[in-house]
């Protein structure tokens, strides 16, 4: 009779051991499948919560712009469009398009048939062009002609690659005191006024 109930003892223990072992086999797969709130919280946000807040840094600009090269680089290159040009039978670019729109000064502004024009002085070669609006530059480009100045569009190129367009305005040059002078000089074919002659001397 003993040993009925420490069979039946065991067996009732052995049956719980094996329940119980099953339930923590079964929490811990349950645990391990189901995804962690604060990971998914932090990708669903964008930020975890948990960790200091660090503002996104931007980088900074290119401060830098790309420089023109030398006039007397310009200026073979422009040889060089006028050939291509020549050759395929395509009208030449202007020789304004190898000056920058600082190396040149408003000489004289006045009207054509066409409409306004203006007379200016490359400053590093000593020649004089007539331009109109819509003349091309090396760094942009002139957009209006008025009775006392131009207004030029200028493009600045960066290096990464940016463009920033600005408006500039160039006043008539004035004229030097050296020009003012032989301005107002009389012409050299004018006719010269005669001096009065000195009355003859009175016979005695």
């Amino acid at each position: 009779m003993n040993y009925e109930r420490i069979i039946r003892l065991s067996l009732a223990l052995v049956i719980a051991a094996t329940t119980i072992t099953a339930s923590a086999v079964l929490v811990s797969a349950q645990e391990a499948t189901k995804p962690e709130a604060p990971a998914k919280q932090a990708t669903k946000g964008g930020r975890d919560p948990f960790k200091k807040y660090q503002p996104t840094v931007k980088p900074p600009k290119a401060t830098t712009k790309l420089e023109a090269p030398p006039i007397q680089v310009r200026i073979e290159r422009y040889r060089a469009q006028k050939l291509a040009a020549a050759a395929a039978h395509v009208p030449p670019p202007k020789p304004t398009t190898a000056l920058l729109i600082s190396e040149m000064q408003v000489t004289g502004i006045f009207r054509t048939p066409r409409g306004w024009a203006a007379m200016i002085e490359a400053t590093p070669i000593k020649l004089s062009y007539v331009i109109y609006p819509g003349e091309a530059f090396f760094d942009g480009q002139l957009v209006a002609i008025e009775e006392g100045s131009l207004t030029f569009r200028r493009e600045v190129v960066w290096l990464d690659g940016r463009r920033e367009k600005s408006t500039e305005v160039k006043p008539l040059r004035k004229p030097s005191i050296v020009e003012d002078m032989t301005a107002k000089a009389a012409p050299a074919n004018a006719p010269a006024t005669e001096a009065p002659k000195p009355a003859a001397p009175e016979k005695q």
